[in-house]
């Protein structure tokens, strides 16, 4: 039986009564390991724990804190097929998706290992004093990024590994300097169990202070309702639905002391496609588009739900093509059986709205938790007027809109809730002919791509993964890349501070070397 906690230095044995199992369903029964709900009390443990380690952790040295995430790193790997096996009963994911899932994670944690190795990140912003300055002197200030304190990361149940319990919000706290509280994803508990033992050894390995990582099991959600509400949390991380990124949203900001809340949350991600691209290349489109819906069965956050264009006969025949070739792509299996029952709720409901036409649906048989594919078409017009057809369906699911024209088209765009991605397919020198149509998609995105899919998040310092809400609960961040680390910080100031009491990052002599803003230059430079 796996505990319902897992922390550095706790002799506090599991005492939860509330156990359940992970499912595999692939095969369409229950793994056989148990798993115990955390208690309150180990819930308040954890987060003692992590409130006592960021008195020590949120100084430690970026080399240090370094040496801890290429540590982790090196554990994770050493855990080897088990891992792997273990990532695929708990998912249902194939093991190639399984290595390159661990992969990224690997590098996440490695190019945040590098980032903080340097330094520079910080920010630090230097204005030194002018006693002469009239009428008043000029004080001497000094800027740099501080960790929150405690950060509660949930993990996602789509991705076991990138976006789960060493994933990049955990990544990221870390290397800011936060202790961190994983509430684990009950559907890949024993996956999150692997990963803490190897974070836990690292930190152990590398002498980090007790408390400085938390694994907290759960089946529900109280477990997450009771360590939002915590006192001691300063700062949340969720990848997951709308509905559960902003319940625990509103949950934070009714607290006494409100907390950010970072949640990247539904998207179903536009796609334009303009009328030469149509014409010159409509039959590859279809193929491309087809399995890019299709891709890990549709459950990408950035997976393209939503296919726009102009009425015309290249429209027409695009409709055709992609319906011709979705229903060729074998069905796969999806994650669990509850979010195969809500594909086929959120599919149903849309498809019975007035004016949705369904023009591709895999008919055939599938074995049990495997989603049948979806390809559906609307006029602009009743796609204006009906908010339902605005909705994620998580899963294979697409909807084409023909649009009556392009002012029609640039209206829909700019009536969209906030999107991850915006995609724009486009013949060699027509974007030019759209500059409205491409303002009005900016301003409803994070990310546009111009002649490619939305599925793939490159993980590197100028992705941008969020946006606009819904599509993130605070558009100014990341949640992908080394730039995902200034959602765990926030900027503090010395004034006239004596230098040997500085950080280093903010001292004269700049011990560190690093690029700092002195007096409104960038320099590496000793004052």
């Amino acid at each position: 039986m796996m505990t319902g906690k897992n922390y550095i230095g706790s002799s506090l044995s599991a005492m939860g009564r509330t156990t359940y199992k992970t499912f595999n369903p692939q095969l369409n029964l229950e793994n056989p390991t148990t798993f115990t709900e955390a208690t309150a009390e180990e819930i308040n443990e954890a987060v003692q724990l992590a409130s006592s380690a960021y008195k020590v952790f949120g100084t430690m040295s970026g080399a240090i804190k370094a040496l801890f995430l290429n540590t982790i790193a090196d554990e994770i790997l050493a855990l080897g097929d088990t891992l792997i096996e273990t990532f695929c009963s708990e998912s249902g994911l194939p093991e190639g998706r399984a290595i390159g899932e661990r992969g990224r994670t690997l590098g996440q944690l490695r190019s945040f290992a590098e980032l903080i190795e340097e330094g520079s990140w910080v920010e630090a912003s230097i204005d030194t004093a002018d006693p002469s300055r009239t009428p008043l002197p000029k004080p001497d200030l000094r800027k740099m990024m501080i960790p929150l304190g405690p950060v509660v990361v949930f993990g996602a149940s789509n991705f076991p590994l990138a976006y789960s319990t060493a994933g990049g919000d955990t990544a990221a706290a870390l290397a800011a300097g936060c202790p961190v509280i994983v509430k684990s994803h009950p559907m890949h508990s024993g996956t999150g169990e692997l990963i803490a033992s190897a974070i836990i050894k690292a930190a152990i390995a590398t002498a980090m202070p007790n408390g400085v990582f938390s694994n907290l099991n759960s089946r529900g959600i109280e477990v997450g309702q009771q360590l939002v509400n915590h006192p001691g949390v300063k700062a949340v991380g969720f990848t997951g639905s709308i509905r559960g990124g902003r319940a625990l949203f509103d949950l934070a900001a009714k607290r006494e002391e409100p907390i950010p809340v970072f949640a990247e949350m539904g998207s179903i991600n536009p796609v334009v496609i303009l009328p030469k691209a149509l014409q010159n290349k409509g039959e590859s489109l279809a193929r491309t588009y087809a399995n890019s819906i299709t891709l890990g069965t549709g459950q990408f956050c950035t997976n393209p739900g939503l296919l726009l264009g102009i009425k015309n006969e290249a429209l027409t025949g695009f409709i055709s093509d992609l319906a011709h070739e979705i229903v060729k792509i074998e069905p796969s299996c999806m994650l669990h059986p509850n979010i195969v029952g809500a594909y086929e709720s959120n599919k149903q409901k849309v498809v019975a709205q007035p004016g949705l036409t369904v023009v591709a649906n895999y008919e055939m048989a599938v074995q049990a938790n495997y989603a049948r594919q979806v390809v559906t078409t609307v006029e602009g017009k009743t796609f204006l007027e009906n908010s339902t057809l605005h909705q994620e369906v998580f899963g294979p699911f697409s909807m084409v809109v023909q649009c009556d024209d392009a002012d029609q088209l640039e209206n829909i765009i700019s009536k969209l809730e906030g999107q991850l991605t915006g995609t724009l397919i486009a013949d060699a020198g027509e974007a030019k002919e759209y500059p409205e149509l491409i303002k009005a998609l900016q301003n409803r995105v994070g990310r546009i791509i111009f002649n490619g899919v939305p599925t793939g998040v490159e993980v590197c310092a100028s992705m941008v993964h969020g946006g606009p809400y819904p599509a993130s609960t605070d558009s100014r961040f990341t949640a992908v890349g080394i730039n995902s680390i200034k959602r765990w910080v926030r900027p503090f100031s010395y004034q006239d501070w004596p230098n040997e009491l500085l950080p280093d990052e903010l001292k004269n002599e700049n011990p560190l070397g690093i690029s700092r803003w002195l007096n409104n230059k960038q320099t590496n430079s000793k004052i």
